[in-house]
């Protein structure tokens, strides 16, 4: 797995941004989002996701996303954790823990729910991705694929 060097001195403390991404699985394909108009990684590929609010677990973001981003309800009996990675930034300012959990099964009919955030929603083949995918993403379904739990990046 590449790894991009760091440039922060090893003392210096960075602060930590928890999120957590949904793998949405149908057969084999999943649903991928591309980023609009967010001023991270505009034009690529993605997943749902979202930041912690504060005070909710991991599993509880994504569902709480996946109604917010792609209109649909998510039972937490029906998330399976998948992978998480361990990532500084691409700013170099802080680090990043992503969580990523899985569902095949959900209620209500995917939409774009934030149209000044996402442009496109698109059901993709495991075999064939798109070339045009956040670093996270994409290492996160690399390592899912390989049955890798954990991953880390630019350290």
């Amino acid at each position: 797995m590449p790894r991009l060097k760091n440039n922060n001195p090893p003392s210096r403390r960075l602060a930590i941004t928890p999120a957590s991404y949904l793998v949405m699985r149908r057969n084999d394909e999943i649903l991928m989002m591309r980023r609009f108009q967010t001023g991270y990684m505009d034009g690529k590929w993605s997943l749902p996701a979202g930041h912690f609010d504060g005070a909710e677990p991991a599993e509880m973001v994504v569902i709480r996303e996946a109604k917010e981003e792609v209109g649909v309800t998510i039972e937490l009996q029906d998330l399976n954790f998948v992978h998480v990675i361990h990532r500084v930034a691409q700013e170099g300012d802080h680090e990043r823990v992503d969580f990523f959990f899985e569902a095949t099964k959900w209620k209500g009919d995917i939409s774009i729910m934030e149209p000044n955030k996402c442009d496109a929603t698109q059901w993709f083949s495991l075999d064939s991705l798109p070339k045009e995918m956040t670093p996270e993403v994409e290492l996160a379904l690399r390592s899912i694929n390989k049955g890798l739990y954990y991953s880390s990046l630019n350290f």
